[in-house]
């Protein structure tokens, strides 16, 4: 497995679509429940694929990540080659970018000497779905960038 399995959650908002990934690999419900009950290690296989499979089509269209801790928001605009980053980075030890009272903080700090906000680019290496998903794995989201557009507008 390249990636990690997709959650209960997951794979339960994702039914239509495996079912239809069951159907390519000619397994009708009835077989399914019989692969469940019976080889329970395939069918775990299956849904190891199919997992594979949601991952590789999101990554491959993953365009924004955002990264929220205590102190530090990173933005992520991604394309094929590059990954472009802004980072805001608050000196000051109150502020706390994960509660709403940080953001409206940040909102009033931002041009402030407490708030640093710099900007990078990296070129991607070899995979660069693998470490778009590592980024996932660290606890960073996919967006939509309205974020990212904001800031990459004003610095």
């Amino acid at each position: 497995m390249k990636y990690t399995r997709l959650t209960k959650e997951q794979l339960e908002e994702l039914h239509e679509e495996f079912i239809r990934f069951l159907a390519s690999q000619q397994i009708d419900k009835a077989e399914w429940d019989t692969l469940k009950r019976d080889k329970p290690e395939v069918a775990e296989q299956e849904i190891d694929v199919f997992s594979d499979l949601i991952w590789d089509s999101v990554l491959d269209k993953a365009a924004w990540l955002e990264f929220y801790s205590k102190n530090h928001i990173f933005l992520f605009k991604m394309d094929q080659e590059k990954m472009e980053s802004i980072i805001i980075h608050a000196h000051a030890p109150h502020a706390d970018f994960l509660t709403r009272e940080g953001l409206i903080w940040l909102n009033e700090n931002l041009f402030s000497e407490e708030v640093k906000v710099t900007r990078g680019t990296k070129p991607f290496g070899e995979d660069r779905k693998a470490e778009i998903f590592k980024l996932i794995e660290d606890g960073a989201i996919l967006s939509e960038g309205e974020l990212y557009k904001q800031f990459e507008d004003m610095f």
